[in-house]
């Protein structure tokens, strides 16, 4: 990938993950990259394709290091909370799924398709992990209600605090 077709997904990225779909143009990102939009137009064609590929790169870079962290630590419920909790302590402090999660039925099919991707595997790797279908669906709503809840409050300590429980009881029963 060249140096501008990922300088443009940065921009995209850090755009959708204050403002969702909608928070984001090409002439904004230009701006942001300093570029004529043209150019923008030139990697991405459409506002859709730019979209789908940030948040087809952010499910693989989060696959990625949660394999990673699996492979050092094989509790899940741990790995996916610090996963997550390292987002909430990030500057934009949201996942750009999460954000565009929340009005996936208003995306574009495309955009809409890779939020579910990144959502569906999540739960496909938390049940390869050793959880059943019913607790990874709750891990993950709690972790992703966890980082809406502190983003909203402006409060990355309320991510640990509502994670704490989940950590304290995973710790109990695989004792």
């Amino acid at each position: 990938m060249s140096d501008m077709k990922t300088a443009i997904m940065d921009a995209a990225e850090r755009r959708m993950q204050a403002g969702g779909f909608s928070g984001f143009s090409f002439r904004e990102i230009a701006t942001d990259v300093g570029i004529k939009s043209s150019s923008v137009h030139h990697h991405f064609p459409t506002k859709e394709a730019l979209a789908a590929a940030v948040i087809r790169r952010w499910a693989d870079r989060t696959s990625d290091h949660v394999d990673k962290a699996l492979a050092k630590d094989p509790d899940p419920v741990r790995v996916w909370t610090k996963a997550f909790r390292g987002t909430a302590l990030s500057e934009p402090h949201m996942c750009p799924c999460t954000v565009l999660g929340a009005s996936s039925h208003d995306l574009p099919k495309p955009v809409a398709e890779e939020v579910r991707r990144f959502f569906q595997m999540c739960l496909d790797k938390l049940v390869a992990s050793g959880l059943t279908p019913n607790k990874a669906s709750e891990f993950l709503s709690t972790i992703i209600g966890a980082l809406v809840v502190a983003n909203s409050l402006r409060d990355t300590a309320e991510y640990d605090r509502a994670t704490k429980g989940v950590l304290k009881n995973r710790a109990k029963a695989v004792a």
